[in-house]
């Protein structure tokens, strides 16, 4: 079992885990971390995880915390087993690792990104190489013998961006599954609730209600207006679970660091999408998709005030830095939305994908460690 009152549990164990995570430089594919793990010691396997979050970021490596310790007698003589899982908000399950003495397989999109650190004994905790969107979510650890059980959960989360999205078709025309896609489409994915609420934390105000990923439709209001549900109170606004296939609304995407860069691409002229599109080719890079050009706002501090043309036939420009004649008094991304693709020209953002070794090479530079 595990103890669930910190430091006035009974039982109560403290332990340092160094965790391999990048907290706040997009530049850092790892740093050292230091993880206290709670657990009750009675029963004879008791199984110790991390009680807060893990905080890494996409294409970092991790290590999620969690060690046991077993009263049983010649233990040494026995088959332990470690299974990983991933929890869905459905209460479903994904395989991720198991271990049975030597024998050791991954599973899925987790082969070859996965492995037990095994830092001493009775350490079951996983270490996860390139992490991705995806791997974002609750994690369950348990260990096994022949009579006893015991199992925990590691809480992974991703320092990143939320935004709201709509493609060109128009407001409030997205069912859950295209909600889905048009995250997928823009380097994203589906916000979940607690990334949305912490972006309105952070000031996000929206007044569209947007798919969440757990099939719920929400929207942040940190500036309440009557035409926004209430005057007189900020909070995030909840429609609850709709129906994922006849209701349509619009979508809140996730996305957090890029493997690569996003820049604004000096051209003689003004160009139109499809000119824009052969640029970017033209320098080796693509044009950024809106979920870059959001992660490179928000993590990369990308600040100019010339709009750009994005891949979904956006036009937008990414300010850090208010100031007069950039769009407003707060910073943000801001939209021109879906202008004519052949008649109307503007400036393109392009995104250029780091190149294989060039993240050690800057790792090496910075000193970071794994």
């Amino acid at each position: 079992m595990l103890c669930s009152r910190s430091f006035t549990c009974p039982g109560f164990l403290l332990l340092a885990i160094h965790a391999t995570a990048s907290l706040r430089s997009a530049q850092h594919v790892g740093t050292k971390q230091s993880v206290h793990v709670s657990g009750d010691e009675s029963g004879a396997i008791v199984v110790q995880t991390a009680p807060g979050k893990v905080l890494t970021h996409r294409g970092a490596s991790i290590t999620l915390p969690c060690r046991y310790h077993s009263e049983a007698e010649n233990r040494e003589q026995q088959k332990i087993r470690i299974k990983w899982t991933k929890e869905s908000d459905s209460l479903q399950s994904t395989d991720v690792f198991v271990a049975l003495g030597k024998v050791r397989k991954a599973f899925g999109v987790y082969k070859g990104r996965v492995r037990l650190q095994e830092d001493g004994e009775g350490d079951a905790s996983l270490h996860m190489q390139d992490v991705t969107l995806q791997d974002y979510g609750r994690y369950q650890c348990e260990v096994i013998d022949k009579l006893h059980d015991d199992k925990g959960i590691v809480r992974l989360n991703l320092e990143g961006v939320v935004f709201p999205y709509h493609p060109r078709l128009g407001q409030k025309m997205l069912n859950f599954n295209d909600a889905k896609a048009v995250c997928a489409r823009q380097d994203a994915m589906l916000a979940s609730y607690e990334q949305l609420h912490r972006a309105w934390e952070q000031g996000l105000d929206w007044c569209e209600a947007g798919w969440l990923a757990d099939g719920s439709v929400q929207y942040p209001i940190s500036n309440p207006q009557l035409k926004c549900g209430r005057s007189d109170h900020s909070g995030i606004r909840n429609y609850g679970y709709q129906h994922k296939e006849d209701q349509r609304y619009n979508a809140f995407c996730f996305t957090s660091n890029l493997k690569g860069k996003v820049y604004f691409l000096k051209t003689f002229r003004k160009l139109n999408y499809g000119e824009a599109v052969k640029a970017c080719k033209k320098k080796g890079a693509t044009i950024a998709k809106v979920g870059q050009l959001y992660a490179a706002w928000k993590l990369q501090l990308l600040d100019h005030c010339r709009p750009g043309w994005l891949s979904d036939g956006s036009v937008r420009y990414p300010i850090v830095n208010p100031r007069p004649k950039c769009g407003g008094s707060k910073p943000g991304v801001r939209s021109l939305g879906f202008p004519d693709r052949r008649h109307r020209l503007y400036g393109v953002y392009c995104f250029r994908k780091k190149e294989e070794g060039e993240g050690q090479r800057d790792r090496e530079r910075s000193g970071a460690a794994f």
